[in-house]
Formats: structure tokens, C-alpha cells, sequence
């Protein structure tokens, strides 16, 4: 671990950014903000980092574009990947890019400080199978996560119409926030 504890936040949510890093504060973690790509790797030149939360969706960049980049800026850096639109698909994706964990907003700060450390916190086993719109969801981001977030792309490999594959992950993202 580095001699400096401070946190880069990264997230396009300019209120949700604030609200966590006071937070943070209150538990005396010292955490630093950016809104974009370009936000983190400016604050990357400018100091190291121990943890980062890493948003997945930055205003339509991809975090899971960002992942790997922050990694080989600050090889030593945990990267905990947060997100209202949570899949199975993105989940292992962003563990195979080097997170160290994948959790669903909302999450409390002790949630979050304790997702830093997976092995530690008690598993939460789901103790029901997946609904039909949730495993159709998931296959959903599999397949927009292997066509890089195109969703012309993703409809012509799920043989669906484009505007209904809008639709889907409209009314997803709704349903989520």
C-alpha cells in the first residue's frame, strides 16, 4: 500500500460525487473527484492512489475502457467498479480487466469501504433463481459488452429491431435509478 490513503472517485454525477466523498471524510478517508477519462488521468499525473470507485458509465464513455489504463498508470491500484446498471456480463468483464470487486448502486459507504475487500465481507447468495427479464437482461450486456457498447451492432446480433433494443435498455435504466 501507498504512503498516501487518498481515494480517486470517478463518476459523471456531480452530486452523487460529492455526497460520497463527504462520507468518505467522515470516516477519514481523504478522496479526490473526477467526472470523465480526461478528469482521471489528469489526477492520476498528479499524485497515487490506494482504492479507486470507478463508474461505469461516464456520461457515455465506458469504465471498463478506463480499467485497464488507470491499472497501467498505477499498477498497485484497487479499482472497485460501481454502477446503476449492474449485469453479469459487466461484472466478469470488469473483473477480467482488473477490479477488485463490482457492486450496485445505491450501496452505503460502509458497503463500499467494505467492497474493497471481497474475501472478507459474507457472500449475498440470491435465494431465488433469476426472473426471465433479468436473465434476458444479462444476456442482453454479454452481448452489447462483446459489440463495445455499439447497440446497432447488439441488435443485428440479437436479430432485434435497434428501437426496441433501445427501448429495453431505456426502460432497464429507468427501472434501476
Amino acid at each position: 500500500m501507498s504512503e498516501d490513503s487518498t481515494w480517486l472517485l470517478i463518476d459523471d454525477d456531480e452530486a452523487f460525487l460529492q455526497i460520497l466523498q463527504r462520507s468518505l471524510g467522515r470516516h477519514g478517508i481523504e478522496a479526490t473527484c473526477a467526472r470523465s477519462h480526461a478528469d482521471a488521468k489528469n489526477a492520476l499525473e498528479t499524485r497515487n492512489y490506494v482504492r479507486c470507485v470507478l463508474d461505469l458509465n461516464l456520461a457515455g464513455e465506458s469504465g471498463l475502457q478506463l480499467l485497464p489504463e488507470l491499472l497501467a498508470r498505477q499498477p498497485g491500484l484497487d479499482v472497485l467498479v460501481l454502477t446503476g446498471y449492474g449485469s453479469i456480463a459487466t461484472a466478469v468483464e470488469a473483473m477480467r480487466r482488473g477490479a477488485v470487486n463490482y457492486l450496485c448502486k445505491p450501496v452505503t459507504v460502509n458497503q463500499l469501504i467494505a467492497g474493497f475487500d471481497p474475501l472478507e465481507s459474507a457472500p449475498d447468495l440470491r435465494a431465488a433463481p433469476p426472473s426471465v427479464e433479468e436473465m434476458e437482461w444479462e444476456h442482453i450486456q454479454r452481448v452489447l459488452n462483446e459489440q463495445e457498447g455499439n447497440v446497432s451492432a447488439t441488435a443485428r446480433a440479437l436479430n432485434m429491431h435497434r428501437r426496441t433494443l433501445q427501448r429495453k435498455l431505456q426502460k432497464h435504466s429507468r427501472w434501476r435509478n
